[in-house]
């Protein structure tokens, strides 16, 4: 009798989970919002639109955008120099999804509210 192997790699087992760790992540998704909704932006501007973000993880998440191919930076050799950050077109693929997410939210986030509230009164 041969026993099944029971490790599976985590892409196989979930195949959304790549993807829910590129997008999902802390700041992507304030980012990418605000990116969308906004257009190209500076970095103080993403700075004063979401609140709460330090610089340095702001940068960071920048970073990774980019590399992720979501996100593009263009720097103007002007004086002071300038930087500016736009969604990629792939980046804008996800439009789809997040709508699907606020029509989610705006639908069932009573929901889930009632049922912590039920499971801690528990």
């Amino acid at each position: 009798m041969q026993v099944a192997d029971t490790a599976t790699e985590p892409e196989l087992a979930c195949p959304i989970g790549p993807v829910v760790d590129i997008v999902f992540s802390r700041w992507t998704t304030p980012i990418l919002w605000s990116l969308h909704a906004h257009g190209r932006q500076r970095f103080v501007e993403l700075e004063r639109r979401i609140t709460r973000i330090t610089p340095k993880v702001l940068t960071q998440r920048l970073r990774q955008l980019e590399r992720d191919g979501l996100v593009v930076r263009t720097y103007h050799p002007e004086v002071p120099p300038r930087v500016e950050y736009e969604i990629s077109e792939l980046g804008r693929s996800l439009a789809p999804l997040f709508a699907h997410l606020a029509e989610w939210s705006t639908e069932h986030l009573g929901e889930v509210e009632q049922a912590r509230q039920a499971y801690d009164e528990a």
